[in-house]
C-alpha cells in the first residue's frame, strides 16, 4: 500500500504519515509504535496476519517520527530536570500524542477503532482510551507499563556501551541492528538481514534522535496512569514477553491489574520485539478480541 499523509490532524494541526492494509469495511485496528520508532517497525508480515484474520489495519508515524511532523525548534529535553519536577523542556505529553491518534481517526472518517499499541505506543493507546473512550472499541497494550514508579523498568546497563545513533547511514544501520539484537527475544531467532534492511528504511525516512527524546520526555511529563486506567471499561488485552529488558514484564502485569477485566498474556521467550514466530499467535489474540467486540460479546 502507498504511504499517505493526513494534514491538519488533531488540535495541534500536524501532518501524519500513514498506511492502510486490507478491506476498508473490516473492523479498523490502529497500530501505534513506540518511542523513536516508525510505522514500518510494525512488520508488513504482521500487518498482513491481522488482515488475514479479518481486520482493516492502519499504521502511522507518530509526531517526531518518520514522515510525520517534527519539532526541531522545540527545547532540548532535560531528563534530569524533568525527573526533579521541572517539566519546562517537555514539548508535549501523552495526551497530545493520544489527541493525534484520535485526530487521525477523524481524518479517516472513523468514529472509533480498535487500538493496538507497542511500548510507548501502548501508553498512547492507554491515554486515548482514558481521555477519548468513545473512540476506542478495544485496547491491546503490548510490552508496556502504567507509568507507576518501580514497575516496567528497563535494564539500561545492557545498553551502556551502545552510545548514541551515528549520523552516517551505514554506521546507523549497524548501531540499530546492535540495539535491536540487545532488545530482541532470546527464545526466538534474530533476523539480522531483515533488521538491517528495516534500519536502512528508518534512516531514509527520517530518524530523529531528539524527537525520540521528546517522546520519552512526554512519558515522564505524563506520570503515573494507574488510577486513570482503573476507569476503563472497554475490553482490554495486555501482552508482554517474559524476557523484556526494555520494559520489564511487571509493567504488563501492572497494566492488566489496573484495567478492570483485562486479559493478561505473558509470552515465554519474547523480549521487546515482535518475533516472526509469534506473529500468528499475537495476531490471532488481537483479532479474537476485535471480533468478540464487533459481535457484541466483548
Amino acid at each position: 500500500m502507498p504511504e499517505l499523509k493526513a494534514r491538519k490532524v488533531g488540535p495541534s494541526g500536524i501532518e501524519i504519515a500513514y498506511e492502510r492494509f486490507g478491506p476498508p469495511g473490516a473492523p479498523p485496528a490502529l497500530l501505534i509504535m513506540g518511542a523513536g520508532a516508525q510505522m514500518i517497525n510494525w512488520p508488513e508480515g504482521f500487518c498482513q496476519a491481522l488482515v488475514d484474520r479479518g481486520l482493516h489495519v492502519i499504521r502511522y508515524d507518530t509526531r517526531d517520527a518518520g514522515q510525520s511532523t517534527h519539532f526541531p525548534d522545540a527545547p532540548v529535553p532535560d531528563f534530569a530536570a524533568a525527573l526533579a519536577g521541572d517539566l519546562s523542556t517537555a514539548s508535549y505529553t501523552l495526551s497530545d500524542l493520544a489527541a493525534d491518534a484520535v485526530g487521525l481517526l477523524d481524518a479517516l472518517g472513523l468514529e472509533a477503532a480498535h487500538l493496538v499499541g507497542s511500548s510507548m505506543g501502548a501508553m498512547i493507546a492507554q491515554m486515548a482510551a482514558i481521555e477519548h473512550p468513545e473512540r476506542v472499541r478495544s485496547l491491546t497494550s503490548m510490552m508496556s507499563t502504567t507509568g507507576e514508579p518501580g514497575v516496567g523498568e528497563a535494564d539500561f546497563s545492557v545498553f551502556a556501551e551502545l552510545g548514541g545513533p551515528p549520523a552516517d547511514r551505514e554506521a546507523f544501520v549497524d548501531w540499530q541492528v546492535r540495539a535491536l539484537r540487545l532488545a530482541a527475544s532470546p527464545g526466538f531467532a534474530f533476523d539480522e538481514a531483515t533488521a538491517a534492511e528495516r534500519a536502512g528504511r528508518v534512516f531514509d525516512r527520517g530518524y530523529d534522535a531528539l524527537g525520540m527524546q521528546r517522546q520519552g520526555l512526554a512519558v515522564v511529563a505524563t506520570g503515573d496512569r494507574t488510577e486513570r486506567l482503573r476507569s476503563l471499561r472497554m475490553p482490554t488485552l495486555v501482552m508482554h514477553g517474559d524476557c523484556d529488558i526494555v520494559c520489564d514484564a511487571s509493567g504488563g502485569r501492572a497494566t492488566a491489574a489496573a484495567v478492570p477485566g483485562a486479559e493478561l498474556v505473558i509470552l515465554e521467550g519474547m523480549g521487546h520485539h515482535l518475533p516472526q514466530e509469534l506473529w500468528p499467535e499475537l495476531a490471532t489474540r488481537i483479532a479474537a478480541l476485535v471480533h468478540r467486540v464487533e459481535d457484541g460479546h466483548g
